[in-house]
Parts: C-alpha cells; structure tokens; sequence
C-alpha cells in the first residue's frame, strides 16, 4: 500500500493538499502537513482536526499500524516539493540543497524564479543558476518578516 497516494487522494478530496509526509523511524508516529492555497491565513486547528478525524477512520480501515497522527499547517517555511509547489512560490525566497554539488556547492538561497525546462530557477546573489528538479533534496521557503 502506497500510504501517501492514499493519502493524498484522501486529503486532496476534502479540499485539503498534502505538503508533506512524515514517519518516525519506527513507523509509529504519523506527521500530515497540509495546505489550503485559496484559504486566507492559511489552515487553522478546525481544518486540522476535520483532517485527523477523516484520516484517521481511514487508516483504522486500511488497517495501518500506528500509534500517534498528527496533522498541522506547513508552517511559513514551508517544504517546496512538487513542480507546481516551485511555480506557485515564484518569486519568494527559498533554501534549496541538492544531493550532488553543483560547481562545488550543494546549498542555494535566493529568489525563486519558478520552472524552466525540467529546472527550478533561482535568482541569487551571484546571479542565476538552474538545478534539475531530480536534484534537489530539500527545499524550503525563507519567511519575509519584513
């Protein structure tokens, strides 16, 4: 069983995106970070519990062995994962570290530019640079508390 595309399509259903997926190294604790893109302020502790309780009826029916589920907001640096996620967040600052070193580097912070041929676009420092999507290890958006 592919619990996140059970979970996706669980989520997704209920209006809701899946950001991340998170298991202890046991397996028995689950982490959901959710998003609601069109929801002002983002989601709150109603949105939260509606998606705990839907998931966790889910998992009690798909016989998931696990002994705590938590479901919370992405928080405001929130992972940058998919595709659209890197296009959705153009022009915000992001924190990208790749698994082989570009010229010597692996960790990147700069403007996101968006998608260009199968590469993410960033805007730093130094000028721009592309890095191929399959890549990227870790990818965070940089708060703007300005």
């Amino acid at each position: 069983m592919d619990l996140h595309a059970l979970l996706e399509k669980t989520i997704s259903g209920l209006g809701y995106e899946l950001v991340d997926l998170e298991r202890s190294p046991k397996g028995r604790t689950i982490r959901i970070f959710i998003d609601k893109p069109d929801k002002e302020g983002g989601v709150d502790v109603e949105d939260c519990a509606l998606v705990s309780h839907q998931v966790s009826r889910l998992l009690e029916v798909e016989d998931v062995d696990y002994d705590r589920l938590e479901v919370s907001s992405p928080g405001l640096d929130r992972p940058v994962k998919k595709p659209a996620d890197f296009e959705r967040f153009a022009g915000q600052d992001i924190q990208v570290r790749i698994r082989l070193p570009l010229n010597g580097q692996r960790n990147f912070q700069g403007e996101l530019l968006g998608v260009r041929d199968g590469k993410v676009a960033l805007r730093l420092d130094s000028g721009e640079v592309e890095l191929d999507l399959e890549n990227i290890e870790k990818a965070r958006l940089v708060p703007d508390f300005g």
